[in-house]
């Protein structure tokens, strides 16, 4: 046994008289073949959340979680500050979207449970600013909440995606600006957890597309959050008369998103396949005649319309990083577009759900650069000239550009330690102002550092760490840390400021971010070389980012935690199974350990262009072999570990997690510190209650400075 399992295997015997026996997982065998390879389970009977006995056993792991978190050292210390903190009545603005001289935005108001919906005269005049729309008022335990709102042109009218209970199954409701009252009708099942939805308005505002999945008795059960398709619904008529746009050749798990140019009445249809960054393009005429112009595989990513009929096209043929494409609308041809910025050594930023990352206003291109990690805005006029950049934090994320009036917009910025705030940018006066829609912070971190160094892979990839560190912290391996990854879907694990960091932060603990690959840091092949039958490198990089903290001498393992969500939670997943003495505890949210079997739930179709499927032999090989579900070796001492899950997740199935719970116990000798902790009104955690969040916190916090060997000193209210 090495040192590290030594190390975690004494601690286990320290404090197993703290934690009581988990409840009992009966095993039922079932055996699969893939590919002449068979593949037996014990607890195939724990996806079937409509069988009682699951239901049982679920609140029988709640009680046991509770058991165990509720008698944990300080929590209600913990619970007081956390609570301080998220509950701070401090306000903060997102999705701004300006139109006719009006500015909408979602705002964040504890002690209200969810964001609401305003509107303002202006970004310097939020004084002013008048509720719209508040599902606080709908349901004031926070069970409601906005999926995405869409103002007409003229900024007379809104349409607004409601959900329940973290289901992102979203109806839209049309409001009045003028007054806040709901008028006219509702639109069934525009947006869903697998597929997400969208909207666009008429120029005139008589009407809208929207993209729609099935209703009734269209399609078996099994397809209902499967084939979004388009259609167009006019004010003031029944939905049943809607009319079908675009949709029905498209693949099962197509996800559209929708741009109109109001000065044309054109649209711009742009369509994914699954969750795999391939994409296709269509464009609908004013007159209703269709035309596609990009194709899955072609690498043409994203476009955007420009004022002088032509569109800004980000393409990665031939430009791993990224380049801007310029196209007249009278020959769309990708092939013949001209290239007017070529690839850099940086990576134009591609994000399918919050576009557009490349905006066309009366005479720039604003393009938002990935730098590994960091991001920034740059500024060109439409021949591709660089001009002169906004000013922008160091180390820090873009995270929104919303266009104003000419060439002016605003934008989001924050880092690690500096908290989000809207900016102004005149470029005719290259000027920068901050707005008044700045989020204050509850907490000082002028004592936190941030280094940025680099680890080295099992291949000898580097990997970027940004380390938040006391700056009394001793690089002499005793400090408690708390690492993260991501590593999936191209995303980019970007600097985010998490005012309840300082909770961890206050008590000495060091907290690391790797950037690893499978992310979108360094372009297509940084993903690429994390993905499908090579997502092995995506653990091999967080191993070494763990490693490279205890190496540098910032912890040890015995004083090193992890944590990740989602895709990162198949991360933490594969962590502690390919490394059980790494690190001596876990936290993993709403993730992914089953890989054969996550593909038939229904957002985990969208994910086989990600992970693969096991129809397919050698993607099969590679998921068995780091399926952490599969992977547990029985009487191996796993680390401590608290699974998340939220009953009403449509994008990862909570099945996964109790899985991987009812495995994980039976295999450890720690078994008693594994725990299941499910919430029963929480999704996958983008639409969380405040009340939840707070708990989720208190529990995660609680749970790390235990098993860390933290003794958690109360801070004095305000500090």
């Amino acid at each position: 046994m090495t040192t590290r399992l030594l190390t975690i295997a004494l601690l286990v015997l320290i404090s197993a008289t703290a934690w009581a026996s988990p409840p009992a997982s009966k095993k039922i065998p079932v055996t699969d073949t893939f590919h002449g390879v068979s593949v037996t389970e014990d607890y195939r009977w724990l996806e079937d959340w409509d069988d009682e006995a699951v239901r049982q056993w679920s609140e029988a792991q709640n009680v046991h979680a509770r058991a165990n978190l509720d008698n944990l050292p300080n929590v209600d210390a913990i619970r007081a500050r956390v609570t301080e903190i998220l509950a701070a009545k401090i306000v903060s603005y997102d999705s701004l979207t300006y139109r006719s001289h009006q500015l909408f935005a979602m705002k964040r108001q504890p002690p209200k449970q969810q964001r609401f919906l305003v509107v303002m005269p202006s970004v310097d005049n939020s004084g002013d600013e008048r509720v719209l729309v508040d599902p606080n008022e709908l349901d004031s335990s926070g069970g409601i909440s906005i999926d995405w709102y869409i103002p007409s042109p003229d900024g007379q009218l809104v349409a607004v995606s409601l959900s329940k209970g973290g289901s992102e199954s979203g109806d839209v409701h049309i409001y009045a600006t003028a007054t806040g009252k709901e008028v006219h009708e509702i639109i069934p099942v525009v947006n869903g957890g697998t597929a997400g939805g969208d909207l666009a308005w008429m120029p005139d505002g008589s009407g809208f597309f929207y993209t729609r999945y099935p209703r009734g008795n269209e399609r078996p059960a099994k397809d209902m959050p499967f084939f979004q398709q388009l259609f167009y619904h006019q004010l003031g008529t029944s939905t049943s008369s809607d009319r079908y746009e675009l949709g029905k050749d498209l693949p099962r798990i197509a996800e559209i998103q929708l741009a109109m140019d109001n000065r044309t009445g054109r649209l711009l249809v742009t369509v994914q396949e699954g969750d795999g960054g391939q994409y296709a393009h269509y464009l609908r005429s004013a007159d209703g005649k269709w035309k596609q112009f990009s194709v899955f595989g072609d690498k043409t990513l994203q476009a955007a319309f420009g004022p002088n009929d032509d569109l800004f096209v980000i393409s990665r043929k031939g430009a791993p990083r990224g380049k801007i494409l310029r196209m007249s609308i009278d020959d769309l041809d990708v092939a013949k577009a001209k290239t007017i910025i070529p690839e850099g050594n940086d990576t134009i930023v591609e994000d399918f759900w919050e576009p557009p990352t490349v905006l066309p206003t009366q005479t720039r291109l604003y393009v938002q650069y990935q730098l590994g990690g960091p991001s920034e805005i740059r500024v060109f006029d439409h021949t591709g000239e660089r001009l002169a950049n906004p000013q922008q934090l160091a180390v820090s994320t873009i995270a929104s550009v919303t266009p104003m009036a000419g060439d002016e917009i605003l934008y989001s910025n924050w880092s690690f330690i500096e908290p989000p705030a809207w900016y102004r940018f005149d470029p005719k006066k290259n000027k920068t102002t901050k707005t008044a829609l700045a989020t204050a912070s509850p907490v000082d971190l002028s004592d936190v550092e941030v280094i940025r160094e680099f680890a080295t892979s099992k291949d000898g990839t580097r990997i970027p760490v940004n380390i938040l560190k006391p700056k009394s912290a001793k690089l002499d391996g005793s400090n408690a840390c708390i690492a993260t990854g991501y590593g999936g879907f191209g995303v980019s694990n970007s600097p985010r400021f998490r005012s309840t960091l300082a909770v961890l932060l206050e008590q000495g603990v060091i907290y690391a971010v790797a950037n690893i690959r499978g992310g979108g840091e360094f372009g297509e092949e940084w993903h690429h070389q994390g993905n499908l039958t090579n997502k092995q490198n995506v653990f091999d990089d967080f191993y070494a980012g763990l490693e490279h903290m205890i190496d540098r001498g910032y912890t040890s393992s015995n004083r090193l935690g992890i944590t990740g969500g989602s895709n990162g939670g198949l991360l933490m997943g594969a962590t502690l199974v390919q490394h059980p003495g790494i690190a001596n505890a876990v936290v993993t949210h709403v993730g992914i350990y089953d890989m054969l079997r996550v593909e038939l739930s229904s957002n985990g179709a969208f994910n086989i262009p990600e992970f693969g499927t096991v129809k397919d032999a050698a993607q099969f090989q590679a998921m068995y072999a780091y399926s952490p579900y599969h992977q547990i070796s029985d009487g191996t001492t796993y680390p401590a570990t608290v699974f998340l899950t939220g009953a009403n997740d449509p994008r990862v199935d909570p099945m996964q997690s109790r899985k991987m719970t009812a495995r994980l116990q039976a295999a450890s000798p720690s078994a008693g510190r594994v725990l299941l902790r499910t919430s029963s009104n929480s999704g996958h955690g983008g639409d969380t209650s405040l009340n939840e969040r707070i708990e989720q916190t208190v529990d995660v916090y609680a749970f790390f400075f235990d098993q860390l060997g933290i003794a958690y000193q109360a801070q004095k209210p305000g500090s």
